[in-house]
């Protein structure tokens, strides 16, 4: 079996007799050597027997006053947010659920950065034993800003970070914790270039086509498949759409925040002015073979998933939409 992303650090993880992924202290400590965690040569005395101590014992009871006692004020907000995040990992009993948990707490707030590696590593094991490198790119949305990259007549998304922009996102992967960097250029995943994503996975320079009707919509909606079916246990069938013309629009989720505010204007009868068309990326048809899990009111009527990109071009994924946005019975008592 291929493997990729060993960035995200899934091999540092257990998995328990479902599949979930079960924190070690060895994918605890990998946080604790991030850079912004590594005391400086200034740092106090309480920062680094705090440091120390986490590393020798990463699930060890951490006081308030220990974290209160660290004189950069910087350091202390790195801490609580850490310590948050891993209080969030030991108290579920996967990293499944850890996730699950967050997207559907309105009390847990933790920094873009740990939630985007929570979606980067669950979904390596989503898609494991995946073998086509067009699906691993199109899941890479789900964690990694996307820019829209002039080129012809195709629509092509390349990797915020790596193509750069006003605004470049942080970096996100295990392998940046301990300074890996890539000069790599960006050239466009093809058949013909398909093959060095294995060993590529991790540099995320690889520009996407997602053109209408092309094969990118389609890996896309395979992801948004298996995403699906890993978190909630529920089967679906996912279709790209090339329009959406006269389609009652019982149901639909946003797969980010401008789709959503589009949703909502088609919802309530708008029509939607150039501008707003000329933002929607990628649309997609969904249904549930078992219409028995679907809340009433959809009941055998299709849900639509609408992708669109923000007014400076670029694309921010909402995964979570697909978990807590969709017509099931057993997502309503969750909710």
């Amino acid at each position: 079996m291929k493997d990729f992303w060993i960035a995200c650090g899934h091999h540092l993880l257990d998995r328990d007799a479902n599949g979930g992924l079960v924190v070690t202290d060895e994918f605890l400590k990998a946080y604790f050597v991030r850079p912004e965690l590594m005391p400086p040569d200034d740092a106090c005395a309480a920062e680094r027997r705090l440091h120390q101590a986490l590393l020798a014992d990463p699930r060890r009871a951490v006081a308030a006053e220990e974290v209160a006692a660290i004189a950069d004020a910087d350091a202390r907000e790195n801490w609580q947010f850490v310590l948050e995040f891993r209080a969030l990992l030991l108290r579920e009993p996967t990293l499944e659920a850890a996730y699950l948990a967050t997207v559907r707490s309105h009390s847990v707030h933790l920094p873009p950065l740990f939630v985007n590696h929570l979606v980067h590593v669950i979904l390596r094991n989503a898609l494991d034993g995946c073998e086509d490198p067009f699906v691993l790119r199109a899941a890479e949305l789900f964690f990694r800003p996307q820019r829209i990259v002039p080129h012809e007549h195709s629509l092509l998304l390349g990797d915020e970070e790596v193509i750069g922009g006003p605004s470049p996102t942080p970096v996100l992967s295990l392998m940046s914790m301990l300074g890996g960097t890539s000069s790599a250029g960006v050239d466009i995943l093809s058949e013909e270039t398909a093959d060095s994503y294995w060993w590529r996975s991790d540099l995320f320079d690889f520009a996407f086509d997602l053109t209408a009707g092309g094969r990118g919509a389609a890996a896309l909606a395979e992801a948004i498949r298996r995403w699906i079916s890993h978190l909630l246990g529920v089967d679906v069938a996912i279709a790209p759409l090339t329009a959406l013309r006269n389609a009652r629009l019982t149901w639909y989720v946003g797969l980010d925040a401008d789709a959503t505010r589009i949703g909502d204007r088609l919802w309530h009868g708008e029509t939607l002015d150039e501008t707003a068309v000329n933002r929607v990326l990628s649309l997609f048809q969904l249904t549930f073979p078992d219409a028995g899990l679907v809340v009433d009111a959809v009941a055998r009527e299709p849900v639509y998933l609408i992708l669109a990109m923000t007014a400076d071009q670029l694309v921010r994924m909402k995964p979570q939409n697909l978990l807590t946005g969709l017509p099931i019975k057993h997502l309503e008592a969750a909710t």
